[in-house]
């Protein structure tokens, strides 16, 4: 998906500069910014580096409040009954396109109950084997898999980990049968990999490039449409071998449902203009996040769209957790 960021700046800008007075006069007090996981993980990574700057723009402290459990469906459930006041926001994640999918209930609805406010970073998977696999491109993974049919695995965090949708979609999309096979966590599913109990796993660019670059991984892929600025080098898997494939990490931040768009428009401004500053950029980089900015209504559509990708892959896959 190719974004038109400088487009929506624009035109968040000129919504800002238009607020009606009530709307101007906020924030009154300080922001809580939810963050549906424990603390460490890609998204309080990048909500901590965001945070400090949308305080100076915004003119009061945002708070961050993480509130693990339920691969972020507590946080939602609990967002989506709070006020629309533009006090109460969240970092969201692909969870909220994959989790109505993959539980059968739910207490949130995750288009009707949430504004959209903006994308604000992205980042890619690799596709990674264990060296010791005698593969060193994703056309030569397809053509193993498809001679030996469910005697390789890929490992993953858990069901309905990134890694476990990355493979299931990778599967469908290129015919193969490759077995899952899910640990608790993951930093034991990429431990299974390097040890080489499993062939191959979907894993974080931050957390795999070290290991690749250390020669205990050889990595063939990255799951983005195209190729990731920071390893140019390594091709999509989409041309690769599996057009169409594409999947990523991404983080934006949405409000209650109702919130007054005035709010909704001046969040937009303000979160794209610290994440513009360059201290973040450069943060941000370092973790090999990109970002990538929109307007509430392209993130809404986004959103939309991603429902219905994952929905897709969750049923063809047969995934369900209770």
């Amino acid at each position: 998906m190719r974004l038109v960021e400088t487009l929506a700046l624009a035109s968040c800008v000129l919504a800002a500069i238009a607020l009606p007075a009530g709307a101007q006069d906020y924030p009154g007090k300080p922001v809580r910014l939810i963050i549906g996981f424990p603390p460490g993980g890609g998204v309080d990574i990048v909500a901590r580096q965001l945070a400090p700057k949308l305080s100076e723009q915004l003119g009061q402290q945002v708070v961050i409040d993480n509130r693990g459990g339920a691969a972020g469906n507590i946080a939602l459930e609990m967002l989506a009954k709070l006020p629309p006041d533009g006090y109460s926001l969240m970092f969201t994640t692909p969870t909220i396109s994959i989790n109505p999918a993959l539980y059968p209930k739910i207490n949130y609805d995750a288009l009707r109950d949430f504004a959209p406010v903006t994308l604000a970073a992205t980042t890619v998977y690799l596709l990674v084997v264990h060296p010791s696999l005698p593969v060193k491109s994703v056309r030569e993974l397809i053509t193993l898999a498809k001679a030996r049919p469910r005697q390789l695995n890929y490992s993953s965090g858990g069901n309905g980990a990134a890694a476990h949708l990355a493979g299931e979609l990778f599967k469908s999309m290129s015919g193969t049968q490759i077995v899952h096979v899910p640990y608790k966590g993951i930093a034991p599913g990429l431990i299974a990999v390097l040890s080489g109990e499993a062939q191959l796993t979907f894993a974080s660019q931050p957390s795999t490039l070290p290991h690749v670059r250390a020669g205990k991984l050889r990595a063939l892929a990255v799951t983005s449409a195209k190729r990731s600025s920071f390893t140019p080098d390594l091709p999509s898997i989409a041309e690769a071998g599996v057009p169409g494939y594409e999947t990523t990490a991404w983080y934006g931040i949405i409000a209650p449902a109702k919130t007054p768009r005035p709010i909704v428009a001046k969040l937009n401004a303000d979160v794209i203009r610290a994440l513009d500053n360059a201290e973040v950029k450069s943060g941000l980089a370092n973790q090999s996040f990109e970002i990538v900015t929109t307007t509430p209504e392209q993130f809404g559509a986004f959103i939309k769209d991603e429902l219905v990708k994952w929905g897709k892959v969750v049923k063809e896959a047969g995934m369900r957790i209770d």
